[in-house]
């Protein structure tokens, strides 16, 4: 598993339209038959702010590759970078510990 952590703040984009936005992504990963259940993505902010976070997971370098070809995620990934005025950090995350799954 691959795992990737998204920060900025929100600069220049209405909140309801960037979350549309973020909406429809998700709903690009849902749907695309290649990478269906082999990407996880949470999109967050801080409760009273406009600092946003998003988690994505990856099963594996395949997936990363399949994502990084898609035309949905470049029209993203310039839409993020524009949102947050172009302070945006990708930090690629290591799992130390975490629960065990029940199911």
């Amino acid at each position: 598993m691959k795992h990737f952590l998204i920060k900025y703040r929100l600069q220049t984009m209405p909140t309801d339209a960037w979350h549309r936005e973020v909406a429809q992504f998700i709903a690009a990963l849902d749907g695309d038959p290649a990478l269906k259940g082999k990407i996880t993505y949470r999109c967050m902010k801080s409760r009273d702010g406009s600092d946003y976070f998003h988690l994505a997971s990856a099963a594996d370098e395949q997936a990363v590759k399949a994502l990084q070809q898609s035309a949905f995620f470049s029209r993203y990934t310039e839409l993020i970078r524009q949102a947050a005025g172009g302070a945006v950090e990708v930090l690629p995350l290591e799992v130390v510990a975490e629960t065990q799954s029940k199911g």
